[in-house]
């Protein structure tokens, strides 16, 4: 049996839907979705979590409504200036992965002085993904290492998975234990592809304005049956299972 996941990924989907189903509009939606996450920070490291990294603006979302991608840009803003004395007193330490040069150099200057405020905490680790894609991630990694080829600082046999992961902007996260999708899709949707290589894979079809810490108690207690051999012969210490659970 597995203890709690060390390091949990949550893709944040339904927001819009459960806007929807009470005759709302979209940015009610992602506020009340802003609400749940706070619990649920809350509740994952009162649980053992100590990495919780959670998909909240993919690269491909700017194709939606500019009115639902302002709305998006200024409650990430309204997150953070409500939030970051709040992750001081809880010992969050806060990141942000994902481009940086489409947004407003206002929310950049904010992202990163939560980001320097929170560096020396100790408690949970939250990352969000913002403007982020798992395949852009990649590839901006391999031409970096090509780059450094070229101009001899590295051989092709110094390429490793390691040295991939260090040229990566999620570098400084360890591998995904287990990955929770809300809203009902069954789908990874270009999130974490390189560190969620050995995940649990774990889809709800609870909304996420609606995902709750009973809901998040369920998936742990699910996880904490999986038996994961990453591969291996079922010796292992960290055995890896490939199964899905649909609640």
């Amino acid at each position: 049996m597995s203890s709690a996941p060390h390091h949990l990924a949550i893709i944040m989907d339904g927001n819009r839907r459960w806007a929807k189903k009470r005759g709302l509009n979209a940015l009610r939606g992602h506020r009340q979705g802003a609400d749940a996450l706070r619990t649920i920070c809350d509740h994952s490291y009162k649980s053992g979590v100590r990495w919780l990294t959670v998909f909240a603006f993919s690269a491909q979302n700017w194709t939606r409504p500019k009115t639902e991608v302002d709305g998006l840009m200024a409650l990430m803003h309204r997150f953070l200036v409500n939030d970051a004395k709040e992750f001081m007193q809880e010992n969050v330490k806060f990141r942000v992965i994902g481009r940086r040069d489409r947004l407003s150099a206002e929310l950049v200057e904010l992202i990163s002085e939560t980001e320097s405020q929170t560096k020396g905490n100790s408690g949970l680790n939250l990352t969000i993904a913002i403007d982020y894609g798992g395949q852009q991630e990649i590839t901006s990694a391999a031409k970096l290492l090509a780059e450094e080829a070229a101009k001899g600082i590295i051989s092709s046999e110094d390429i490793t998975e390691d040295l991939v992961k260090s040229r990566m902007m999620s570098s400084m996260l360890p591998q995904v234990d287990l990955l929770i999708r809300t809203g009902g899709e069954y789908r990874i949707s270009n999130f974490l592809l390189w560190d969620i290589s050995y995940a649990e894979l774990h889809f709800t079809p609870v909304f996420w304005p609606d995902f709750s810490k009973q809901d998040l108690d369920k998936a742990l207690q699910d996880f904490s049956r999986r038996e994961r051999r990453f591969g291996g012969d079922g010796e292992s210490q960290m055995p890896f299972s490939a199964t899905v659970t649909k609640l």
